[in-house]
């Protein structure tokens, strides 16, 4: 190693900040949330700083450095556009033993400023000794993607715990246990949702007399009282249009139930030792009935496991999420529900069509082609209306029919129309036409496909942006299609 990774504590020690602008500035931020008392010296302080020091949050010492301004400094930090000053402030504090840093001068540091993942109290730092500052940023980028907010509340949590669990689980090994199923379990989960009290809750129930024997037993009250179910949704196919939140439970889930309609790429995310269970359904080809899809949900959640039941764009928007969560809710387990991007936004955004635009559309309809056997039937007038546009789930095998239906009730043939075929997937293919040869276009697509009816197809043309090549491609077999 090139340097020693340390965390310094730096509550009420002072350092010592030689530069004004803003350098020093986003330096002196960093200093006082970790509580020193800053010490300035600098020529002019940004208006900011300036503002700190008459409120006494900083110490302005003066405009020129003089060696004795590290008279009982911890730390000082060189931040100015002056070279020769920058390395008179290094001399200094190194003959001193005074770890010193000058920002953006790795030769002359005698310690470094990492690349911070801030989830107080836990802290994650990142460094390439100055070596890589750019591939520091991207892994902090990662590393804050994967690591939720919630982490700091959970720590304060367990950290106000350690003494009572150390009294009730008198061994290491035991109080490891504890720790590592509540902090991966329903404990877990509790702050994640913000219930801070229940999560205290769930703690104390691991406290019993006879706490350690229950854990070697496999006994813990996270077990009886049963497991949790999460809803999420996984968006239409891109893996980076997966939320946050909805990425951090697919990790920690022991059992996966997902669709057809999620990717492979989406699935590659999820925790390598988890259970995955296909129960995924398609137009003429159902795998699983939805009851037995209900019925897995509350048997793997009762057995004590974090169950996801992850389904394609947003679980609420034609994906069945509410009856799923019925039936969860009826058998009393607890749930949580993670919207996803739904197909018509995800793909129509990748098409570049606009759902709504103030030339063209004031309004969007979400519409299923399949209903349910015996439903009542489409509002025809109401969808054939001009200047809406109309987003169609699961419409391929009617195209014809709503098609025939719109031009019927009003709509013109010619409205312009998109079928977008594995949307925001690399392999996306989009086919436009207008409305009278809807059919043609919707047999040509790869299935899941979307359907689009509305003036804002025009706008494909111009802002199209994604996958531009094979768009050109797939325009030019559209228009040699329906000559």
């Amino acid at each position: 190693m090139d340097y020693l990774p340390l965390f310094a504590d730096l509550r009420q020690r002072p350092v010592l900040v030689v530069g004004g602008g803003d350098v020093a500035a986003r330096k002196i931020q960093l200093l006082l949330r970790a509580g020193a008392q800053v010490r300035v010296v600098a020529r002019r302080l940004l208006p900011e700083l300036e503002q700190q020091a008459q409120l006494k949050v900083i110490h302005w010492l003066g405009q020129e450095f003089s060696e004795d301004m590290l008279e009982g400094v911890f730390l000082a930090i060189a931040a100015t556009d002056d070279g020769d000053l920058n390395a008179e402030v290094f001399a200094a504090a190194d003959k001193r033993r005074i770890l010193v840093n000058v920002v953006d001068c790795q030769p002359l540091c005698s310690f470094i400023f990492p690349s911070i993942v801030d989830r107080s109290p836990i802290t994650v730092a990142i460094s390439s000794g100055g070596k890589a500052p750019v591939l520091v940023r991207i892994l902090r980028e990662k590393l804050e993607s994967l690591l939720p907010s919630f982490l700091g509340p959970m720590a304060d949590i367990a950290g106000a715990w350690r003494e009572r669990v150390k009294r009730h689980i008198p061994s290491v090994a035991g109080r490891r246990r504890f720790w590592e199923k509540a902090l991966d379990g329903r404990f877990a989960t509790l702050v994640a949702q913000g219930q801070l009290v229940n999560a205290e809750e769930v703690l104390q129930q691991g406290l019993t007399a006879n706490a350690e024997e229950a854990l070697q037993q496999g006994l813990t009250a996270e077990a009886e009282a049963g497991g949790d179910v999460a809803l999420v949704g996984a968006g239409p196919g891109d893996s980076g249009l997966m939320t946050l939140r909805g990425l951090q439970l697919i990790q920690q889930a022991d059992v996966v139930l997902f669709d057809n309609l999620v990717s492979e790429d989406i699935l590659e995310l999820v925790r390598r030792d988890a259970e995955r269970i296909a129960v995924g359904k398609r137009c003429g080809a159902h795998s699983m009935a939805q009851e037995e899809i209900n019925r897995l949900l509350i048997l793997h959640a009762r057995q004590g496991k974090r169950v996801v039941r992850l389904k394609g764009g947003d679980p609420f928007i034609f994906g069945r999420g509410g009856e799923e969560l019925q039936a969860v809710a009826a058998a009393g387990i607890p749930f949580q529900v993670v919207p996803g991007v739904t197909a018509a936004a995800g793909a129509a955004a990748y098409a570049g069509i606009a759902l709504t635009h103030r030339d063209h559309a004031q309004s969007v309809t979400f519409i299923t082609g399949h209903l349910r056997p015996g439903g009542e039937q489409l509002d025809w007038p109401a969808l054939a209306r001009g200047r809406q546009t109309l987003a169609i789930y699961m419409g391929v095998m009617k195209a014809a029919e709503i098609s025939r239906q719109l031009i019927k009730h009003g709509r013109s043939p010619l409205t312009p129309v998109a079928v977008i075929g594995r949307g925001t997937r690399p392999d996306q293919q989009v086919f436009t036409g207008t409305l009278e040869k809807l059919a043609d276009l919707a047999q040509q697509a790869p299935t899941p496909a979307l359907l689009i009816i509305g003036e804002v197809v025009s706008l494909h043309d111009e802002i199209a942006w994604f996958g531009q090549t094979a768009l050109a491609a797939q325009k030019r077999a559209s228009l040699v299609n329906l000559a």
